[in-house]
């Protein structure tokens, strides 16, 4: 979601003349996006500001500004600590950016409101790679989980009009973009009229040029069967479901106020695994919720086996201010006890990942070139349908282009493979 914002705060100032720089000392303006989802996301904040603040030490006359979720939640806080900022700007306020900064009078300046009608209808965003653009249709979160910050700093849930998500998507068709991802906090949750998340699908399926459509991330209460048959339907949609399950507690999840039971949770994916064969399911999971008990924990790890997903991304719980659990709950899991259940269950995941993935080897699966690997100019890395990474030999393969890969081996992360002529 971060870099969606950044794209679309660059969008903003490019309608008003500025230019993007990569190298911070030519700058006149520097930017900040925040989370604040992350732990110690603002210490990191704080100390990345105090390297930045050597910029206008230099040249007074330079732009430092703080934008995104921590903007909205430490607003005053943030000009405490860090004085020097000229600007704060939540995430419904990046259309103002250039009016903002041309105002400055000395005086930091805070916009950080909430406007439940701005969905960046018209600000075209920046994107800087020709492969997968993000694209946002859905912003702020409607659902209050206790854990959660998202809703409180992002606003109440609120949709990008089918039209210009369309229009959107068609101009990424044309600048060649191959793959999209439609991004929403409760993506599955959208409507725009008559037009709910699976007719949005199909709307985007039907432009040519976009071979690929991704969306994150979804709600499994909002899972319809109108979707899991147009997730199946339609080729271009690819079979991956990136479904957050948190705990498989059902007394952890309902502390969770997440809407719906293991048992439900279970059921969804056994829908969407007889409709799909093969689907790539991953997931997110919190250890060491205020409460949870080792059997608690035991259902998390019992879930995790029986679902075997082929990754997961695995979180301590630590307390958010402004959150219920934070206003209501005891953290009252010993950090020793929290790192050893997350421990557990990473250990768990890289088995399963890596017995899914070596049972992909010798078959072969099509890759979306995206470049250069990170270890060798001589190979090259993309993403497979099911968004594992798979590296193979660069040979005569451009970026943004589809290969088929044959798999040759593979770790718990990672595919490895020779394009098949």
């Amino acid at each position: 979601m971060n870099v969606s914002d950044s794209e679309i705060m660059a969008g903003a100032l490019g309608q008003a003349g500025y230019a993007e720089t990569p190298d911070a000392r030519l700058a006149d303006v520097i930017l900040v996006n925040t989370c604040a989802i992350r732990e110690n996301a603002e210490e990191r904040v704080i100390a990345r500001l105090s390297q930045l603040n050597g910029y206008k030490l230099r040249r007074p006359e330079v732009v430092l500004g703080v934008c995104g979720c921590m903007s909205k939640h430490l607003s005053e806080k943030l000009v405490d600590r860090a004085p020097y900022v000229d600007l704060v700007v939540g995430p419904d306020s990046y259309r103002r950016l250039p009016d903002l900064i041309g105002r400055l009078s000395g005086e930091p300046a805070l916009d950080v409101r909430l406007d439940r009608g701005e969905t960046y209808v018209g600000v075209d965003p920046v994107r800087r790679q020709g492969v997968n653009a993000w694209v946002t249709v859905e912003r702020g979160c409607d659902r209050f989980c206790t854990f959660c910050i998202v809703p409180y700093v992002r606003g109440r849930e609120r949709c990008v009009p089918a039209a210009e998500v369309a229009r959107q998507a068609q101009g990424l068709a044309e600048e060649g973009y191959r793959e999209v991802t439609l991004l929403g906090q409760t993506v599955n949750a959208y409507r725009d009229g008559e037009v709910d998340f699976a007719g949005l699908l199909r709307r985007l399926c039907r432009i040519d040029g976009i071979e690929r459509i991704r969306f994150t991330s979804p709600h499994p209460s909002e899972f319809t069967p109108g979707l899991i048959e147009t997730m199946a339907e339609e080729p271009k949609v690819c079979k991956h479901v990136h479904l957050p399950v948190q705990s498989g507690s059902d007394r952890i999840l309902t502390a969770m106020r997440r809407d719906y039971t293991s048992g439900k949770y279970l059921g969804l994916v056994d829908r969407i695994r007889a409709a799909m064969p093969g689907v790539a399911l991953t997931t997110d999971i919190i250890v060491g919720f205020p409460g949870e008990s080792e059997e608690d924990f035991r259902a998390t790890v019992d879930l995790m086996a029986r679902v075997r997903y082929d990754s997961a991304f695995t979180f301590i719980y630590s307390p958010r201010a402004g959150t219920a659990a934070y206003r209501e709950l005891a953290d009252d899991i010993p950090y020793d006890v929290k790192r050893g259940r997350l421990e557990a269950v990473v250990a768990l995941q890289e088995r399963v990942s890596l017995e899914i993935n070596r049972s992909l080897i010798g078959q072969a699966a099509r890759v979306l070139a995206e470049g250069e690997s990170k270890r060798s100019r001589e190979q090259f890395h993309g993403k497979t349908e099911g968004f594992k990474t798979a590296v193979f030999p660069r040979g005569a393969v451009r970026p943004n282009t589809f290969v088929d890969v044959r798999v040759t081996d593979a770790t718990s992360h990672t595919l490895f493979g020779e394009v098949v002529a």
